[in-house]
């Protein structure tokens, strides 16, 4: 069943146009992905679904309802979080208190606090940093934090932008098996944006190639990943044979 749908995408900066005619989908349940070169307009198209940006053109559909300049907050209560890039913790604040921000729009105390053993229980650094500050936690640590606080929200949908944006590699490969559990542990979907094409292609089961504000290719991982396109951005084919 299709959960989320976006048609004919264009938005902008004041005069600057950012993506063009971008139409996407995704399915309950599943992990799709976002990916290509820097400046693409990846994270513009994020903040146009979670309710930070307001399209110029265009419809986005969640859950059956068109949502299409919905405020921010409105959308969370839908169930579509964002954890922005740059992680974005609040430095001078617990870890638990990070986690009880997240869960700002919920009625159920009793169910917040199951959910925060069960985060704790999940990411172990959050159990035994949950009275640091924030802003003493590593730049991995503030990831999983992130992650976690958004998941808070019980979402039905996780957009997640450039997890592993500034991360040693072995964290990367802890990002790569959380984004994994978000959606077989929290029964999430997850939308991802990465320019880090092996992390993407390794967790998603459908992708879209963003070029200049545009999708040039699209579909499942395995076709994405042998399309010409794909091969020319991320793994040099196009130079490697000039070079031959």
């Amino acid at each position: 069943m299709t959960l989320l749908t976006v048609e004919h995408l264009y938005t902008a900066y004041g005069a600057v146009k950012v993506n063009h005619n971008v139409s996407m989908t995704v399915g309950e349940g599943e992990i799709v992905t976002i990916i290509g070169p820097n400046g693409a307009g990846k994270s513009t198209i994020l903040r146009a679904i979670s309710g930070l940006l307001k399209p110029k053109q265009g419809a986005i559909t969640f859950d059956g309802r068109n949502v299409t300049g919905l405020a921010a907050d409105r959308m969370a209560g839908l169930g579509v979080v964002m954890a922005p890039e740059g992680r974005k913790i609040f430095a001078d604040l617990t870890v638990r208190e990070n986690l009880k921000l997240g869960a700002y729009a919920r009625k159920d105390q009793s169910g917040v606090d199951a959910d925060i053993e069960l985060m704790e229980s999940y990411f172990d650094i959050l159990a035994t940093k949950r009275d640091a500050k924030g802003g003493t936690l590593s730049g991995g640590q503030q990831q999983m934090l992130a992650i976690a606080r958004g998941l808070m929200a019980r979402p039905r949908i996780l957009i997640l932008d450039e997890p592993s944006l500034g991360l040693a590699p072995v964290m990367v490969k802890e990002v790569r098996s959380v984004v994994a559990a978000v959606r077989d542990k929290f029964n999430a979907a997850v939308l991802l944006v990465e320019q880090n094409a092996s992390l993407a292609l390794a967790v998603s089961e459908r992708g879209y190639l963003l070029q200049h504000g545009q999708i040039v290719a699209s579909g499942p991982i395995e076709e994405l990943r042998e399309s010409s396109l794909m091969r020319e951005l991320y793994f040099g084919e196009q130079s490697a044979q000039a070079g031959e």
